[in-house]
């Protein structure tokens, strides 16, 4: 009975179509236009135009915020390969270098013979000083020193005098010598026959021996007296000799006051009036050679190490160049300068004149096969990057530089032949990474 009713179940369960509502539903129509039914659409596109003219108007903000530089502003400079020559340009002065002045002797009244600007020639006679104290002291001097002569003439006359007497004792012992030895032999010969006594003979021997004794003594004393009478003339004649000197120079300081010109030239200035009465040691002009000019020229103490005398140098006169050398430097600074000279080793230019400007360059460095550029006035070796031309775009570029002279610079690192460099003052733009050139 249990399996009939499950079987009834089961056969109850098998499916029945069951009515749907679609015989209820309606079909209606959308009142509205096309244009809002699709306005997210709309809504969605204009949002990604939007977006798009954002982006573009940022990109094209951040292109008009890029650096730009006209071309025709830049001087550019091409990197290349050749002969370097570092030298430094000074300007400079046109300096006699023979310009003595000449001084007075003493002090006294001077009279001149010349006037500024007159032309002379070495030994004629430019002034002369009246000084009756100088030529008073020389007149005295020259008394002593002929006082000086006359006793020492006289002490040469007595000298040879004792000489004489000294040597006339020693000749009259030896006088004595020959006697006592001629009267020893007779001694001699008569002890032999005992004519005489043995006390007569033996004081004939002392005799002799006597004699030869003063003989000896008085030779002796000829010697050391003529010794002593030679270092006494000499004493006399060093005193003499020193008042000769001493005449010497008054004479040559008394000649002096006749002031006559060292060099031919002219006279510059005349530094004391006519008939001035004037110290010992005053100025009384100057005289400039005209065969020999120097050029005086100042530079910087940076380069004052590297400067030495004999260095070459050329000299620029009136748009001509000539050659030089240097011949000093000074050792002294002066407002960050130091002061050098420079000659003319070849065909001096005529018609210089005292302080004319020149210009002087002076080869400090030369070397081939350098890597180099053109030197501009905002690049030196100091300098760590540069603009390079690369394109329409100048690129900064980290550089090494080396030596520098006053139109090239040379690059040990960071360029290569044929490399273009701005040389122009970019200093407005920063260290911006890089430049846009505009035409």
């Amino acid at each position: 009975m249990a399996l009939a009713k499950l079987k009834a179940f089961v056969d109850s369960s098998a499916p029945v179509a069951i009515r749907g509502t679609d015989a209820q539903d309606v079909k209606r129509e959308d009142p509205r236009p096309p244009w809002r039914r699709h306005l997210r659409l709309y809504v969605a596109a204009l949002a990604v135009l939007l977006a798009l003219a954002a982006l573009i108007s940022v990109f094209a903000t951040w292109a008009a915020a890029e650096p730009k530089v006209r071309a025709a502003r830049l001087r550019v400079a091409t990197v290349e390969q050749g002969e370097f020559v570092r030298d430094v340009v000074a300007q400079g002065t046109v300096t006699a270098a023979v310009s003595p002045t000449l001084f007075a002797i003493a002090e006294g009244t001077v009279s001149y013979a010349v006037r500024a600007g007159d032309a002379v020639e070495k030994g004629q006679v430019l002034a002369s000083i009246d000084s009756p104290a100088l030529r008073n002291e020389y007149e005295k001097e020259q008394a002593t020193l002929d006082a000086m002569d006359a006793a020492l003439a006289r002490q040469e006359i007595e000298i040879r005098r004792q000489i004489l007497s000294s040597q006339q004792k020693a000749d009259l012992a030896d006088v004595t010598i020959q006697a006592a030895e001629r009267e020893l032999k007779r001694s001699e010969e008569a002890w032999a026959q005992r004519v005489i006594s043995e006390r007569d003979y033996q004081r004939a021997r002392d005799d002799l021996a006597t004699a030869k004794l003063e003989f000896a003594h008085a030779r002796q004393t000829a010697e050391l007296e003529r010794d002593s009478l030679a270092l006494e003339l000499r004493a006399r004649r060093r005193d003499r000799d020193r008042q000769r000197l001493v005449v010497e120079n008054l004479k040559r300081r008394v000649e002096a006051l006749t002031v006559r010109s060292p060099v031919s030239g002219m006279v510059a200035n005349l530094a004391q009036a006519e008939k001035a009465t004037l110290q010992e040691n005053a100025p009384l002009l100057t005289v400039v050679d005209l065969t020999a000019f120097e050029i005086e020229f100042q530079v910087a103490e940076t380069y004052a190490r590297e400067i030495k005398p004999g260095m070459l140098a050329e000299i620029t006169l009136d748009g001509r160049t000539h050659a030089g050398e240097v011949t000093a430097i000074s050792p002294e600074v002066r407002e960050g300068e130091v002061t050098g000279r420079v000659r003319f080793t070849g065909t001096q230019s005529g018609g210089l004149r005292q302080n004319q400007r020149a210009t002087v360059r002076i080869v400090l460095d030369q070397r081939p096969s350098v890597v180099k550029f053109e030197r501009g006035p905002f690049i030196d070796q100091a300098s760590r990057a540069v603009y390079v031309v690369r394109g329409d775009y100048a690129v900064r570029t980290e550089v090494t530089l080396g030596s520098g002279s006053v139109s090239e610079v040379e690059v040990v690192r960071g360029l290569a032949p044929g490399d273009r460099v701005i040389v122009s003052d970019l200093r407005e733009f920063g260290n911006v990474p890089r430049l846009r050139i505009i035409d």
